[in-house]
């Protein structure tokens, strides 16, 4: 009995995916299928992927905003790439070095520039947007018809053994990401950070150059998420990824990452963000109101949020 207590205590939100799943495959016998399960899995993989730079960023101590702006500029420069015909093989990792490199400037705004997580990134996130409008003329990029295009459409539509690709990418992100965090020095030195940035420093810890790579690897998988999802709808919108970064946050905090830092796990992450998928869609398929998915959605945050504060000591 102890070691149930012991195991329900320290996989609370595993627990509640479990039963979430029970009640919805209840409440709609179409929700267990495979199908259904597939495209929550694909729909679920973008946000997932942007989720594991953040928990690397909470677990640090700090917050990422410009997640979403890094994802939509990102996607509209691959879009362009992809469309003048250039290979996937240059088009893709190019992106993914620009998102590197603007998660990097807020790496050096924050940790040289003693800015606080917050106003860095909100700033990043606003100066962002507007690039992405001012990159895409307000007008979406569409990828084209050549033959780099139709290899792309691949990376976000199609299937590998019968798994959607974003899924077979998304699990890749999580177990590269989850062995750095669990075995390496770098994932030793996050968490050090984020319990107590002064200890660190003085335990002779690069601290700003920590930052900067823990921005720069957020920075890349919110460019990946981007590459991702233009791939997927074959164009990239200028206003993609408005509202990833609360998904983002949502899907850290729900796993168990303490908004304090120093305290989380990535599979705890994994968790949450198909615990956030779970939910949007079982209310798509009992057909409840998108106000009303809001509304669960912040609630659920915010009893994860009180969870979280209740074992701050």
């Amino acid at each position: 009995m102890t070691t149930l207590k012991r195991f329900l205590s320290r996989n609370k939100p595993l627990v509640g995916l479990i039963v979430l799943m029970a009640a919805v495959a209840v409440m709609s016998p179409s929700f267990m299928t495979v199908d259904n399960l597939l495209n929550i899995l694909r729909q679920t993989s973008i946000n997932a992927v942007i989720a594991v730079g953040m928990t690397y960023v909470i677990l640090s101590g700090g917050i990422d905003l410009s997640v979403g702006s890094v994802l939509a500029f990102c996607g509209a420069v691959c879009a362009w790439l992809v469309a003048g015909d250039l290979s996937i093989w240059l088009a893709i990792p190019l992106s993914l070095l620009l998102g590197a490199g603007l998660g990097a400037i807020n790496g050096v705004v924050i940790g040289t520039g003693g800015v606080q997580p917050f106003v860095a990134t909100l700033v990043a996130m606003t100066m962002l947007r507007g690039a992405t409008l001012v990159f895409t003329d307000g007008r979406p990029i569409t990828t084209g018809t050549g033959a780099a295009a139709d290899a792309f459409w691949n990376v976000g539509g199609g299937y590998l053994l019968g798994i959607p690709v974003p899924v077979v990418v998304a699990a890749a992100v999580f177990a590269v990401c989850g062995l750095v965090l669990t075995r390496t020095r770098f994932g030793r030195y996050t968490y050090a950070v984020g319990g107590n940035e002064v200890v660190a420093r003085l335990s002779g810890i690069r601290v700003n150059l920590e930052k900067t790579t823990i921005y720069a690897l957020s920075g890349l998988l919110a460019a990946l998420a981007g590459v991702i999802l233009t791939a997927r709808l074959e164009s990239a919108q200028p206003t993609a990824g408005a509202g990833y970064e609360l998904d983002a946050i949502a899907a850290v905090v729900v796993g168990g990452t303490s908004l304090s830092g120093g305290k989380g796990t990535l599979f705890g992450t994994l968790v949450g963000a198909l615990i956030i998928g779970v939910l949007n869609n079982a209310l798509n398929l009992m057909d409840v109101s998108s106000y009303y998915q809001m509304i669960a959605k912040g609630a659920v945050i915010l009893l994860a949020v009180l969870a979280d504060s209740r074992k701050s000591p």
